[in-house]
């Protein structure tokens, strides 16, 4: 059973061990969820970014864990999901979350959701919603306004050149015999 106590031994004991923790099978999706919040707070408290946090787990095994970066690191691709969609993914040497299950402290924003949907896990479970977000100043209103914006109405100009040209790399991509889909 994964109880508090459990945990924190686990915990503990990874960090002595520098390895990733393993989670009992018999925790429950709370109990995952609850590893997700404390990756946001343990972030927070270490200024590295904002309240987020994430962790995938396959066969009660932590995958990958991962807090919002972005102050910290200077890249503002650094979401919590992302940080961990790319360990896991190290992990598990593939490129998809197949069998994977994700729990994030809050709904995913779009570049996010974006990544999740390439990374194809089972199932995603979020904490608080966009709205909590937006509430606590992470409001990502404006980015799905700009998705349904035509091309030539965005804030950021988007302006396409030399179209003619670039299809090329499709092109060959098509031709291409020995590719890896995804």
């Amino acid at each position: 059973m994964c109880n508090a106590f459990n945990k924190k031994f686990i915990d503990e004991a990874a960090k002595k061990y520098e390895v990733q923790p393993e989670v009992s099978k018999a925790c429950s999706d709370s109990d995952y969820m609850e590893l997700a919040i404390e990756e946001a707070i343990k972030g927070m408290e270490k200024n590295e970014g904002g309240p987020f946090g994430c962790v995938i787990i396959k066969d009660g095994k932590v995958l990958g864990r991962g807090n919002n970066r972005v102050t910290s690191s200077n890249d503002p691709t650094a979401h919590a999901e992302i940080v961990a969609i790319r360990e896991a993914c190290a992990n598990l040497n593939d490129f998809q979350l197949t069998g994977c299950v994700l729990y994030t402290s809050c709904e995913p924003c779009p570049m996010c959701l974006g990544a999740i949907y390439w990374a194809r896990p089972d199932r995603v479970f979020y904490g608080c919603d966009k709205n909590d977000a937006a509430r606590a100043g992470f409001d990502d209103h404006f980015i799905y306004e700009q998705l349904d914006a035509p091309i030539q109405d965005r804030k950021i100009p988007f302006v396409q050149i030399i179209p003619e040209k670039a299809i090329k790399s499709f092109q060959l991509w098509e031709e291409k015999e020995n590719k890896i889909k995804y």
